[in-house]
C-alpha cells in the first residue's frame, strides 16, 4: 500500500510539474509577444511623430517649386546616409530627415526642448532686423528661459541671468552660451542613445526599397 501512494504521488507530482513548465512556457511566450507588440508601438509612434516634424519641416520652407528633387530630402535615406549620421552629431542636424528623426526621439525621452532651443537660436542668428531681433529673444527667453518656462531648458542661474540682461539690448550673441550648452548636452548624451535606439538601427538596415518609396 505504502508503495502504491508513493507511485501515486510520484506521478502526481509529474503531472503538476508537467502542467507548471507548460504554465511557465506559456508565460515566457506571452511576454516575449507582449514585448514585441510594445516594440512594434513604439517604432509606430516613431514614425506618426517623424511624419510630423518631416511634414512641419517642409511646410516651413516655402518651396514654390514642385520638382520632386525639391521633396527628395525628406523620404527615408539610403543606409549609407544614415550611416554618415553616426560619425558626427552636426551630419545629423544637416539632414532633413536625420533633424526630424532625433526631434521625434527627443520627444519619445521627453526632452524635445533641447532640440527645439537650439533650432530657435539658429533661427534667431539668421535674424537681420533689429526690431525682430529684440522681439524674438524676448520670445525665447519666455519659452525656454525664464523660471518655470513651459520649454525651460537645463541651465545654470548665472547663464539664465546674464541672457536677461542682453536680450534688454538683443544682439546675435545673447543665446551663445546657452546654446553652446545644450549642444553639448545633446551631443553627450540623447545622441549616443539616438544611434543606439532601433529606429536609427532599422535606417541603417540594407532593405529593397521600392520607386515609389524614392518619391520617383
Amino acid at each position: 500500500e505504502a508503495s502504491a501512494m508513493q507511485s501515486a504521488v510520484f506521478l502526481a507530482l509529474q503531472h503538476d510539474g508537467g502542467r507548471m513548465e507548460r504554465g511557465s512556457r506559456r508565460r515566457s511566450e506571452a511576454e516575449e509577444a507582449e514585448k514585441g507588440r510594445m516594440k512594434r508601438t513604439i517604432i509606430k509612434d516613431w514614425k506618426t511623430r517623424l511624419s510630423y516634424f518631416l511634414q512641419n519641416s517642409s511646410n516651413s520652407t516655402k518651396m514654390k517649386s514642385k520638382k520632386a528633387g525639391k521633396h527628395r530630402t525628406y523620404f527615408r535615406p539610403s543606409p549609407e546616409e544614415a550611416q554618415l549620421w553616426s560619425e558626427a552629431f552636426d551630419e545629423l542636424l544637416a539632414n532633413k530627415y536625420g533633424l526630424a528623426a532625433f526631434r521625434a526621439f527627443l520627444k519619445s525621452e521627453f526632452c524635445e526642448e533641447n532640440i527645439e532651443f537650439w533650432l530657435a537660436c539658429e533661427d534667431f542668428k539668421k535674424t537681420k532686423s533689429p526690431q525682430k531681433l529684440t522681439s524674438k529673444a524676448k520670445k525665447i527667453y519666455n519659452d525656454f528661459i525664464e523660471k518655470e518656462a513651459p520649454k525651460e531648458i537645463n541651465i545654470d542661474f548665472q547663464t539664465k541671468n546674464m541672457i536677461a540682461q542682453n536680450i534688454q539690448e538683443a544682439t546675435h550673441t545673447c543665446f551663445s552660451a546657452a546654446q553652446k550648452r545644450v549642444y553639448s548636452l545633446m551631443e553627450n548624451n540623447s545622441y549616443p542613445r539616438f544611434l543606439e535606439s532601433e529606429f536609427y538601427q532599422d535606417l541603417c538596415k540594407k532593405t529593397p526599397i521600392t520607386r515609389a518609396a524614392q518619391g520617383t
